[in-house]
Protein backbone atom coordinates (compact mmCIF):
# COMPACT_ATOMS: atom_id res chain seq x y z
CA UNK A 1 0.00 0.00 0.00
CA UNK A 2 1.25 3.46 -1.12
CA UNK A 3 1.83 6.63 1.28
CA UNK A 4 -0.14 9.55 0.05
CA UNK A 5 0.87 13.05 1.51
CA UNK A 6 -1.08 15.43 2.46
CA UNK A 7 -1.59 19.49 2.63
CA UNK A 8 -3.99 21.16 5.12
CA UNK A 9 -5.17 24.48 2.98
CA UNK A 10 -6.35 25.94 6.16
CA UNK A 11 -3.35 25.45 8.51
CA UNK A 12 -0.33 24.55 6.27
CA UNK A 13 0.50 21.18 7.83
CA UNK A 14 1.26 18.80 6.17
CA UNK A 15 1.40 14.76 6.93
CA UNK A 16 1.34 11.30 5.26
CA UNK A 17 -1.27 8.73 5.29
CA UNK A 18 -0.77 5.00 4.67
CA UNK A 19 -3.73 3.90 2.34
CA UNK A 20 -4.89 1.56 -0.33
CA UNK A 21 -5.10 2.71 -4.19
CA UNK A 22 -8.72 2.40 -3.78
CA UNK A 23 -9.34 4.39 -0.59
CA UNK A 24 -11.19 8.22 -1.28
CA UNK A 25 -8.70 10.45 -0.66
CA UNK A 26 -8.88 12.11 2.94
CA UNK A 27 -10.93 15.73 3.02
CA UNK A 28 -10.02 17.19 6.44
CA UNK A 29 -7.01 17.88 8.52
CA UNK A 30 -6.33 16.23 11.56
CA UNK A 31 -5.29 18.93 13.35
CA UNK A 32 -7.77 21.97 12.62
CA UNK A 33 -10.58 20.12 10.09
CA UNK A 34 -9.95 22.62 7.43
CA UNK A 35 -9.64 20.87 3.51
CA UNK A 36 -6.46 19.25 2.63
CA UNK A 37 -5.15 18.55 -0.47
CA UNK A 38 -3.09 15.35 -1.86
CA UNK A 39 0.07 16.02 -2.88
CA UNK A 40 0.99 15.06 -6.22
CA UNK A 41 4.75 13.24 -6.60
CA UNK A 42 5.50 12.70 -3.63
CA UNK A 43 7.04 9.55 -1.93
CA UNK A 44 9.59 7.04 -2.39
CA UNK A 45 12.12 7.37 -5.15
CA UNK A 46 14.90 6.09 -6.57
CA UNK A 47 18.58 6.39 -5.43
CA UNK A 48 21.15 5.19 -7.71
CA UNK A 49 24.74 4.51 -6.02
CA UNK A 50 27.62 2.43 -7.30
CA UNK A 51 27.60 0.41 -10.21
CA UNK A 52 24.81 -2.16 -10.77
CA UNK A 53 22.58 -0.03 -13.28
CA UNK A 54 23.30 -2.46 -16.46
CA UNK A 55 22.40 -5.84 -16.66
CA UNK A 56 25.52 -6.85 -17.71
CA UNK A 57 26.58 -5.72 -13.99
CA UNK A 58 24.63 -8.25 -12.68
CA UNK A 59 25.60 -11.49 -14.86
CA UNK A 60 27.41 -14.29 -13.42
CA UNK A 61 30.90 -14.75 -13.86
CA UNK A 62 30.33 -18.16 -15.65
CA UNK A 63 28.04 -16.29 -18.34
CA UNK A 64 30.80 -13.15 -18.00
CA UNK A 65 33.66 -15.84 -19.09
CA UNK A 66 31.31 -16.95 -22.03
CA UNK A 67 30.49 -13.86 -23.94
CA UNK A 68 34.27 -12.62 -23.61
CA UNK A 69 34.79 -15.79 -25.42
CA UNK A 70 32.31 -15.13 -27.94
CA UNK A 71 33.17 -11.67 -28.68
CA UNK A 72 36.89 -13.49 -29.21
CA UNK A 73 35.94 -15.38 -31.97
CA UNK A 74 35.62 -14.32 -35.51
CA UNK A 75 32.21 -14.41 -37.00
CA UNK A 76 32.00 -16.60 -40.55
CA UNK A 77 29.66 -15.27 -42.83
CA UNK A 78 27.12 -18.16 -44.47
CA UNK A 79 26.52 -17.32 -47.82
Amino acid sequence: MPTYQYECQKCGQSFEKFQRMSDRPLLSCPKCKGRVKRLIGTGAGLIFKGSGFYTTDYRSDSYKSSAKKEKETPKVDKK
